[in-house]
C-alpha cells in the first residue's frame, strides 16, 4: 500500500509504517486542493496536519483512500461526514501534544506578565531599560480558561501550581480540578479574569466566537492568549483593543490563513504591535509532542488497513477488536439498519464458518462488524456480503 505523510510530519511515523510494509512519501508542506486531486490517485493512506484540507471534491477524486491521519488534534481540515459516506476512517492524536500546548502557554502567561518581549527588543537594539513598570507576578492572578477540555484542565493544573487562583467556562459539563472554580457565563469569566485563554474546538459554530463584545468585557489591562484555532478570534478587534490599552497584551498561535509551507510569508493585522507574541502554530510543536504523535497515529493507520481496527477513529464506528494472531477476518461496514447483523451470522453459519470471535459497534448510520474465523470464508458467502444492499465495504485479512 502506498502513503503519502504531508506537513513535516515526524520521521516516526515513516519507521512505523515502512516496518508494517508499506511504502511512504514524505512532503514537507501541504498541498491545495487540485494538487490533492493530482496525486491522491493511487494513494490508500493520508497523513495531514492543520493545513491541508481534506474537502469533499478531494474525497471524490481519491478512489484508492482508505484512511486519513491527522497528526494533531484536530480534525476540522477533514469533511468527516463525507469521509464517513465512503467508509474512508479518519483518526486523530487528541492527547500526544497536551502538554507541549500547555507549557506554551504558561511560558506565555509569564512572558506577557513581565512584558519580556518588550524588554529583550530593546536589549537587541541596545538599550538597557531596567525598569519595573507594567511588570507583574502571576501568582495570585487570575487564569480563566474557555474550553475545559483536555488541554484546559492540564492548563488549569499546572497554573495552579504556580500560584494562580483558576476559573473556566465550557459548555458541556466538566468536573473541576484541584481548586478550580466553574462559571456560569462566559461572561462572567471575562468579568473576573486577569489572563484568558481560548482552548475551544475548531467546529463551524465556533468561528467569530470570540470578537468585539468579548474583548470589551475583558478587565482592563488583562492578557489574552489563542493556542486553539485561528477562526474563533476577530484579531481586528484585539487589535484595537491593545492600541486603546484595554488589552495589556496577547499571545496567538493560530491564525485564521497561515502559510502553506515553511518559510513563506506571514501576515497579519497583529505584527508589530507592543506585548504581542506571534508564534507559528507551535504550540504542539515539540520534538516529544511530535514523536509521539508522530507513533501513535501511523500505528492506528497501520491497524486499520492491515487488521480493520477502528478504534480511536473520529467518524466510523469504533471497534476495539484485538490484534489478529491466527486464522482470519472479515471487516463488514454497512448501513445501520436493523437485522444486518442477523444477516451477516446467517451467511457465517449457512457457509459453516467457525466463529472465534465478533465485534460489533455502530455511529449514527453505520454500522461496523468485525469477525475473525479460524478458516476462510468461501468465495461465494463473501459475495453474498458484498452484494448486499446494506453493504459499504467488506474486507479481508489474513494472520
Amino acid at each position: 500500500m502506498k502513503v503519502l505523510l504531508l506537513e513535516n510530519i515526524h520521521p516516526l511515523a515513516v519507521e512505523v509504517l515502512e516496518a508494517r510494509g508499506f511504502e511512504v512519501e514524505l512532503r514537507a508542506g501541504s498541498l491545495s486542493e487540485q494538487e490533492l486531486l493530482e496525486v491522491l490517485p493511487g494513494v490508500q493512506l493520508l497523513g495531514i496536519r492543520s493545513n491541508t484540507h481534506i474537502t469533499q471534491a478531494v474525497l471524490d477524486g481519491a478512489p484508492d483512500l482508505l484512511a486519513i491521519g491527522c497528526f494533531c488534534i484536530g480534525t476540522n481540515q477533514v469533511d468527516l461526514v463525507a469521509a464517513a459516506d465512503r467508509g474512508i476512517a479518519v483518526f486523530n492524536a487528541p492527547y500526544s501534544n497536551t502538554r507541549s500546548v500547555v507549557e506554551l502557554v504558561i511560558g506565555e502567561i509569564i512572558a506577557l506578565a513581565r512584558r519580556l518581549t518588550e524588554k529583550t527588543h530593546k536589549m537587541h537594539d541596545g538599550v538597557w531599560d531596567k525598569s519595573a513598570n507594567g511588570s507583574h507576578e502571576v501568582r495570585g492572578r487570575t487564569l480563566g480558561i474557555v474550553g475545559y477540555g483536555n488541554i484546559g484542565t492540564q492548563l488549569s493544573n499546572l497554573a495552579e501550581a504556580l500560584g494562580l487562583r483558576v476559573i473556566f467556562f465550557d459548555t458541556a459539563d466538566r468536573l473541576a480540578h484541584g481548586n478550580a472554580q466553574r462559571m456560569k457565563s462566559l461572561d462572567e469569566l471575562l468579568a473576573k479574569a486577569d489572563v484568558v485563554s481560548l482552548h475551544v474546538d475548531g467546529r463551524p459554530g465556533n468561528a467569530g466566537f470570540f470578537g468585539p463584545e468579548q474583548f470589551a468585557k475583558m478587565k482592563p489591562r488583562s492578557l489574552f492568549i489563542n493556542a486553539a484555532r485561528g477562526m474563533v478570534v476577530d484579531n481586528e478587534s484585539l487589535r484595537e483593543h491593545i492600541l486603546s490599552g484595554h488589552i495589556a497584551g496577547a499571545a496567538l498561535d493560530v491564525f485564521p490563513v497561515e502559510p502553506k509551507a515553511q518559510g513563506d510569508e506571514f501576515e497579519s493585522v497583529l505584527r508589530g504591535l507592543p506585548n504581542v507574541i506571534l508564534t507559528p502554530h507551535v504550540g504542539g510543536s515539540t520534538q516529544e509532542a511530535q514523536e509521539e504523535i508522530g507513533y501513535f497515529v501511523a500505528g492506528k493507520l497501520a491497524g486499520f488497513s492491515l487488521e480493520g481496527r477502528t478504534e480511536l477513529s473520529v467518524n466510523l464506528p469504533a471497534v476495539l477488536a484485538p490484534q489478529l494472531q491466527a486464522g482470519h477476518r472479515i471487516g463488514f461496514l454497512h448501513v445501520n439498519v436493523p437485522g444486518v447483523l442477523a444477516g451477516v451470522n446467517g451467511v457465517l453459519a449457512d457457509a459453516g464458518a467457525n466463529v472465534t470471535g465478533q465485534y460489533l459497534s455502530t455511529r449514527g448510520e453505520q454500522g461496523y462488524v468485525v469477525t475473525d474465523t479460524l478458516d476462510p470464508l468461501p468465495a461465494d458467502a463473501l459475495a453474498k456480503l458484498t452484494q448486499s444492499e446494506h453493504t459499504i465495504w467488506l474486507r479481508t485479512w489474513d494472520a
